[in-house]
């Protein structure tokens, strides 16, 4: 598997250091090294939470310089729009549809971006960018937490890991009592994204 990078931006609350974990646990499971760090900022009352994890044969520093990210996991939209700068030209780019209101936008400073505005943004930087309903995804397994599952469900169809790999991570950071709801989300991923028609990992 060549190097891969990626980056999991969103708010706190949204389950994406779980997410980023189960990545860093499967790509273990599959014998590929590991690099990882997480930055959190008042993560507790909603604050941006930033993920970098670097997988390869290989791998020396666990920060991804700005421009280098191969794919960015976007659990919100604003966010997605604050860090794609982060993400190489021709990268990808999947962006779950929750909404979270920052203070700077409810108290009126800050305009929070249309899907259309976002897409733009994204335009910039790549083709390759991808709109998912992660509520609604989760909503059909009955548990709304699992919206982040089923991101990563969708993401891992980008990425050179195989199933097995994949159950061995979820394994490794779910609850058992857990397991069979995250799952079954993380399968609703994987079938979105063949009903976006999503090509082998990176290969464009």
């Amino acid at each position: 598997m060549k190097k891969t990078d990626l980056v999991l931006v969103g708010v706190g609350g949204q389950g994406i250091i779980l997410a980023s974990d189960i990545i860093g646990e499967a790509a273990m499971a599959a014998g590929l090294q590991v690099k990882k760090t997480d930055m959190m900022g008042m993560a507790q009352r909603g604050g941006s939470v930033v993920s970098h994890v670097r997988i390869g044969e290989s791998v020396a520093s666990p920060l991804i310089e700005k421009g280098r990210v191969d794919i960015m996991l976007a659990f919100e939209k604003l966010e997605a729009c604050r860090y794609v700068d982060l993400l190489r030209s021709g990268g990808v780019a999947i962006v779950g549809n929750q909404s979270t209101f920052p203070l700077s936008v409810s108290s009126g400073g800050e305009h929070y971006p249309t899907d259309e505005e976002v897409r733009d943004v994204l335009r910039q930087r790549t083709d390759r960018f991808f709109f998912v309903d992660g509520n609604g995804l989760a909503k059909k397994v009955g548990n709304i937490r699992t919206a982040n599952i089923a991101l990563l469900g969708f993401l891992s169809q980008f990425m050179d890991l195989q199933a097995d790999h994949w159950r061995t991570g979820l394994e490794r950071c779910v609850k058992p009592a857990f397991l069979p709801v995250n799952l079954e989300a993380f399968n609703l991923g994987i079938q979105e994204a063949a009903g976006q028609a999503v090509l082998s990992p990176l290969s464009a």
